[in-house]
């Protein structure tokens, strides 16, 4: 090819690749001018959502709620807040605080300070009465809501008249566990006197097991047959809790009251307990129990949590029935009450805080709460029905609540506990100390704590 003619071909490339280039910038702008049409177009879609959504619920708004770090409670709170975000346009920012002692610290110093969550979940009963509900939480009483709460529940919520909280979860009780299939093998059935009790027991040690599971190594577990009496105490003597938290009366003056003492007493006297009660855990009596290696276990209903997680095949052997007392025409159980939802009175979203309460309060959002809640006894809302796939002993606590045979735990309706029953009934329940003696020192072991709460009376 000639000079001229390279020069000609170079030159008509050169155009070729320019024109190339213009048309691949010509078609690139085409379509960002598209993509980014979409994508106003979309923006534009989710705004006028947005504006639609703020048009029906309002106006989207933040509430902080304070709860503590048990995983489950937490997590199934969540499950609750999300469906909430959805129907009322209010987000939950999470206040998570220690539990135990110093968990109840956190919230009176935030008390204290005015630096309080919208929300708080904490106990109900006499420690809700400690950090003062009058001056901190909103008045709940005149709420359309309450009507669906049962009385024991409002009971442990009310100060003065007022009611300051709504349940979170469901009841517990304290009651007796028992392995239905030992029941079954040897014929025998749930006692509502004492007496009854005491026979099945007696049944049961002829057959070579253990009657009653007696697990002394953990104390705390010592002191069932007291706490868990005390519906029989107080069907017999109505006024027990408010005379002995104003000191008028006395564990061991008040044979009723006695009774919870005497019977951790005939338990061990009548060699009913496994022989080495004082080495054995509360972990070890569940795996008696759901091995049927022990018949009876005076435990909270909130174990057959644990025996749940730690032996399932065995979870539906396990039943429940109340403490029996000595009349089979007053039979009930002592029920521990869940803790409650309050709110905090000087909130500055105090509507939208309302407007959350209410909405968890109903049935729809019981439901979601119950979905991510396993039970461990009733509900206190009416109208909220157990899952069907509820433990079985939680299905048997059912009909003490339909025919209103319950009673909240003494501690939710009186301030006095002391410090030492655990010790005093493990002493009873070895042998060391009497019943009568083991409640009349537990009647000293109180004193010290109601003059501390400067109570009336002391």
């Amino acid at each position: 090819m000639s000079e001229t003619g390279f020069r000609r071909a170079s030159l008509f490339l050169c155009m070729l690749m320019v024109c190339a280039m213009l048309a691949a910038c010509g078609s690139g702008n085409g379509s960002s001018d598209k993509v980014n049409g979409n994508n106003a177009a979309a923006d534009g879609d989710a705004q006028a959502k947005d504006k639609a959504a703020e048009s029906k619920l309002g106006k989207k708004e933040t509430i902080t709620l304070m709860v503590g770090n048990t995983g489950t409670t937490l997590e199934a709170l969540k499950v609750v807040a999300a469906e909430a975000e959805k129907e009322l346009n209010i987000a939950v920012e999470w206040d998570i605080k220690p539990d135990g002692v110093e968990g109840d610290n956190v919230v009176k110093t935030r008390l204290a300070t005015g630096d309080m969550a919208d929300l708080l979940v904490y106990n109900s009963g006499a420690l809700l009465q400690a950090i003062n509900p009058e001056q901190n939480f909103a008045d709940l009483t005149n709420e359309p809501y309450m009507d669906s709460i049962l009385d024991t529940f409002k009971q442990v919520v009310t100060v003065n008249g007022k009611i300051f909280g709504v349940p979170v979860g469901s009841s517990s009780a304290g009651a007796i566990l028992y392995n239905k299939k030992v029941y079954a093998d040897l014929g025998l059935a749930v006692p509502k006197t004492w007496e009854a009790f005491m026979a099945n027991n007696e049944k049961i040690k002829a057959a070579g097991k253990t009657a009653v599971i007696t697990s002394y190594k953990d104390t705390w577990t010592s002191q069932l047959f007291v706490l868990a009496d005390y519906y029989n105490v107080q069907a017999q003597v109505p006024k027990f809790a408010e005379d002995y938290t104003n000191n008028k009366t006395k564990y061991a003056t008040t044979p009723a009251a006695l009774r919870g003492f005497e019977k951790t007493e005939e338990v061990f006297k009548a060699g009913y307990m496994n022989k080495d009660f004082l080495a054995t855990t509360y972990d070890a009596a569940l795996k008696m129990l759901a091995e049927a290696k022990g018949a009876h276990y005076p435990m909270l209903t909130s174990a057959l949590d644990a025996i749940n997680q730690n032996y399932p095949e065995a979870i539906n052997d396990i039943g429940v029935f109340a403490q029996p007392g000595d009349s089979a025409d007053k039979n009930g159980l002592t029920v521990w009450m869940p803790g409650g939802l309050y709110i905090n009175k000087e909130s500055k979203k105090l509507d939208a805080a309302k407007k959350w309460v209410e909405y968890f309060i109903s049935i729809e959002g019981q439901t979601v709460l119950s979905s991510a809640l396993k039970a461990a006894g009733p509900y206190v809302v009416k109208g909220v029905e157990l899952p069907e796939d509820t433990y079985a002993g939680v299905k048997e606590m059912q009909p003490y609540f339909d025919e209103g045979g319950t009673a909240p735990a003494l501690e939710f309706i009186s301030p006095i506990k002391g410090p030492n029953l655990s010790n005093i009934t493990v002493e009873v329940g070895s042998g060391i100390s009497s019943a009568k003696k083991g409640a009349e020192d537990y009647d000293k072991d109180v004193i010290k704590q109601a003059q501390q709460l400067d109570l009336p009376g002391w």
